[in-house]
């Protein structure tokens, strides 16, 4: 399996957030907090509270014999709670982990982990989304193809394309935010029914997520695992939103079409065989880091059957599986968002591929312009013998639109040059970019000065 710590596939402050020694921190969180909740409840002494919260220190704990002792455990909140009641005073070792079970520590310290590493995708995607929103606004008159099924198509503006970029990673950045904020802590000791807080059990709960920041749920929720199979849903399409960027700036990049290309740097995607070769990079590793993240979240939805108040084996595999789900969408994301920053647009290639045809990427063009004089059939199938004429002669689509007579009688000198003018033929390619813009300065940014409104644009 691969390490996702590896930087070629994550970042290393997600690899951090993410890590096993970061798991055990968040842990200590978690019953420093449980002690206090039960002291402001009545639940335990205060003063076993304040024994147990100054014994939650990561420093005091020797992680390798922690993580050795769990393999043979199972988990590692149960050697965890035994060195951290020998470090306790005594007022506090009767109380340590009080009424809690293993679970309701290892998912309380998960959200906690995960909402840190949420906020690091936030941070990233505001970059994306500001780099692909620069790139909207100062290419909206930038003619290019626009292709379907590899195919030209019609001609549509960089502009236009970026600001899909931007539609699609603002979405991310919203779903994303909302996951982040119903983060929900976990109390239900042995079998979810808080019997060893007795009456005082929903109202422990609630205060252990008021100490962490967490939302409080309803119910304990031990074997329902829609909560965190969602959460992964929406980091898994995030990774996929960044696969759909990073295959269309590869494609754009290929040395057929070099219409964009990757900012150079010293070293960066040079070849062991080839000097000639720049290699895309960032792009290359952002599809790469997404799919590995992709391939975490049929693990993740198969975990949601689980047996009766506690699985075995299926909550095993959220651990590994939610930690490189976030540690790969992560990378997707920061790579994504490197490409796009640095980004080269080569607006004269991306003019000359658009009249590679000879003007063919305009007939459907040609075709409306005719339709309201020769009705719709009829001036397809005009357009269709122009096209074929064009193809079999060698001769431009555009001087065989010119030179045809029926043409000619249908339309003006001057509504025909429009016809056949890729500029005029963009629909609402200018009001789509507009609306990204403003979609995007509507969902606001906790780094206002770092993001682009419209009206910066």
């Amino acid at each position: 399996m691969s390490d996702p710590s590896d930087a070629l596939y994550t970042t290393p402050a997600m690899a951090a957030v993410m890590a096993p020694a970061n798991h055990v921190r968040q842990l200590l969180a978690f019953e420093a907090a449980l002690a206090r909740a039960e002291a402001r409840a009545g639940v335990i002494p205060p003063v076993a509270a304040e024994a147990i919260a100054a014994a939650c220190q990561f420093e005091r704990f020797e992680l390798p014999d922690l993580f050795a002792r769990a393999a043979a455990a199972g988990t590692l909140v149960a050697p965890l709670v035994q060195d951290l009641t020998a470090q306790v005073a005594e007022a506090g070792k009767p109380y340590v982990h009080w009424g809690a079970t293993s679970q309701d520590a290892l998912d309380t310290a998960l959200m906690l982990q995960l909402r840190d590493g949420l906020t690091l995708l936030e941070t990233d995607l505001q970059r994306l989304c500001h780099a692909c929103a620069r790139l909207a606004a100062a290419h909206r008159a930038t003619l290019m193809a626009g292709r379907t099924l590899l195919q030209q198509a019609l001609p549509i503006t960089f502009g236009l394309k970026a600001a899909r970029w931007l539609a699609l990673a603002a979405r991310q950045l919203q779903a994303l935010r909302t996951q982040r904020a119903g983060l929900t802590a976990q109390l239900g000791g042995a079998a979810g029914t808080l019997a060893a807080l007795g009456e005082r059990g929903l109202t422990v709960a609630a205060l252990l997520a008021e100490e962490l920041g967490l939302a409080a749920p309803e119910l304990p929720w031990h074997a329902e695992r829609d909560r965190l199979a969602t959460l992964a849903a929406a980091l898994a399409v995030t990774a996929g939103a960044m696969a759909k960027i990073a295959q269309d700036l590869l494609l754009l990049a290929q040395t057929e079409i070099a219409e964009v290309a990757e900012a150079p740097a010293a070293g960066r995607g040079i070849s062991s065989a080839m000097p000639q070769k720049r290699n895309p990079v960032d792009t290359t590793l952002a599809l790469a880091a997404a799919r590995l993240a992709m391939a975490q979240l049929p693990l993740l939805l198969g975990t949601m059957v689980q047996e009766h108040e506690r699985a075995a084996g299926a909550l095993q595999i959220e651990w590994q599986a939610i930690r490189e789900l976030a540690c790969y969408t992560a990378g997707a994301v920061a790579r994504a968002a490197d490409a796009v920053a640095g980004l080269q647009v080569d607006e004269g290639r991306m003019a000359a591929n658009l009249a590679i045809s000879g003007g063919l990427i305009l007939a459907e063009s040609l075709s409306m312009a005719l339709a309201p004089q020769l009705g719709r059939p009829e001036a397809q199938r005009l357009v269709r013998e122009l096209v074929e004429r064009s193809q079999a002669g060698g001769v431009p689509f555009h001087e065989a639109a010119r030179a045809d007579e029926r043409v000619r009688a249908a339309l003006p000198p001057a509504e025909l040059e429009r016809a056949l003018d890729p500029a005029a033929y963009l629909g609402s390619a200018d009001a789509l970019i507009d609306r990204a813009l403003a979609s995007y300065a509507a969902i606001g940014s906790a780094t206002k000065q770092n993001s682009p409104d419209a009206a910066d644009l």
